[in-house]
């Protein structure tokens, strides 16, 4: 996996730079999720259901999607719907699987909470972009 050059000091400062970004960025996200009363994890099941269009959402989906174990996203979905943030229901195909999506509560939050973040990406851009092409 490893390249056969080595890499420059030019390349050792992008990539502690980049890193450093995502950081800014996501203690930037953490702070707006909580200002909407939500943890990250919470923020990111509503991206992941939101995320996956007019697709059905099942807990496996959900555990992929936020690098977790399915009881753990279970447990995820069973907070936020006590939140009144997501409705289950039983699949047509497999009563056994219980279907997520979000309420209309939620898709209001996320409306808000996603506008915030794509701002904050936009202005980040060109920082990100300068920082990808010295690493590349």
């Amino acid at each position: 996996m490893s390249s056969a050059r080595e890499l420059t000091d030019a390349e050792y400062a992008a990539l502690a730079d980049f890193r450093h970004t995502l950081r800014q960025f996501q203690a930037f996200s953490e702070e707006q999720v909580a200002e909407f009363g939500l943890t990250p994890r919470q923020h990111q099941t509503l991206l992941a259901i939101r995320g996956a269009g007019s697709n059905p959402v099942a807990i496996g989906h959900i555990a992929e999607r936020l690098f977790v174990k399915p009881h753990s996203a279970s447990g995820l979905v069973v907070r936020l719907e006590a939140l009144g943030l997501v409705a289950r229901q039983s699949s047509p195909h497999d009563a056994r699987q219980a279907l997520i999506d979000l309420t209309p509560r939620a898709q209001d939050l996320l409306d808000r909470l996603s506008a915030v973040h794509r701002d904050e990406i936009v202005r980040m851009r060109p920082m990100l972009k300068r920082l990808l092409d010295t690493i590349a």
